[in-house]
């Protein structure tokens, strides 16, 4: 019986280890023939797009040298050193820029706002377990995938030609893709609620509007919040380079700058846009994990 039960064992260790052995040659094949087919698309998509490769690598040390120009002191007596020689001379136009970054602060914050609350009103609708017709959740879902698919600088470009310069077509084009893109991950959240208060809050009698206000929304009011306040942090970088298009902001002499090849401005306006980002960052992520803890 001992000897009938080792090899029965050897065979049972034999077999697995064979099916295993298959199983690795399997996916190994299957990583191989990936690779090798976004290999083949990523050919493909440079000889469509007219990609030099030989341009690239002649052009390549430019990059570096760049990035080592816009820390090089452009005038004055330490012309040509780097800039930590000379702060006050880089930081030149300090007062300027934080005005402009105010602004641009500015326009992310109210874009963020409103662009919340028409999201929020229409994830409602959106949402497939709220008892919502298909025919109106269908639209709006539509109409939240046109306003984030679209880029905000085409946006920020059609109201430019349409209001002229100035921080109020950075405004309403971060309104526009912030509604979709809060839209679509509040609608998310609303899809994932527990059913059971809006179950007993409908056969008691309540109206949808009441049923919303009293089941629904105590559940998700938090990861509203949380979803807000990361979309803020991602608008003041949108914000940022609105002013490229003229809509507003610091991203006008950051443009500006670059254009006329003031290369330490450059670096300057980029370190004061770094910065505030990053504080905006630190301080919104405590508060988005206190609103989670809270929902936890």
């Amino acid at each position: 019986m001992t000897a009938i039960s080792a090899e029965s064992q050897r065979r049972t260790v034999a077999e697995l280890s064979a099916a295993y052995a298959q199983t690795v040659a399997t996916k190994r094949r299957r990583f191989v023939v990936s690779g090798m087919v976004v290999a083949g698309l990523v050919l493909a998509a440079g000889w469509i797009a007219e990609v030099d490769i030989e341009l690239f690598a002649r052009n390549i040390h430019k990059f570096p040298s760049y990035i080592g120009r816009i820390f090089t002191l452009d005038s004055g007596e330490l012309k040509g050193h780097l800039v930590l020689f000379d702060v006050p001379g880089w930081f030149w136009g300090l007062g300027k820029w934080l005005r402009l970054l105010a602004d641009t602060l500015l326009i992310a914050y109210v874009a963020t706002i409103l662009g919340a609350v028409l999201g929020f009103f229409a994830c409602f609708f959106a949402a497939g377990n709220l008892g919502v017709s298909s025919p109106l959740r269908f639209a709006v879902r539509r109409l939240l995938e046109f306003c984030r698919t679209v880029p905000e600088l085409v946006f920020a470009l059609i109201f430019v030609l349409a209001f002229g310069l100035g921080p109020i077509a950075g405004v309403l084009a971060i309104v526009i893709h912030t509604t979709g893109a809060l839209g679509k991950l509040f609608y998310e959240v609303l899809e994932n609620i527990d059913q059971k208060p809006v179950e007993g809050l409908i056969a008691s009698g309540a109206s949808w509007t009441k049923t919303m206000r009293f089941a629904v929304l105590p559940q998700v009011l938090s990861n509203f919040i949380s979803y807000a306040l990361l979309r803020f942090e991602i608008n003041v970088r949108g914000a940022s380079v609105m002013g490229f298009v003229g809509a507003g902001g610091i991203g006008q002499d950051l443009i500006e700058a670059i254009r006329k090849f003031y290369y330490a401005d450059v670096s300057a306006i980029l370190v004061l846009i770094i910065a505030t980002v990053a504080l905006i960052d630190l301080v919104t992520e405590r508060i988005r994990h206190r609103f989670i803890a809270q929902e936890g």
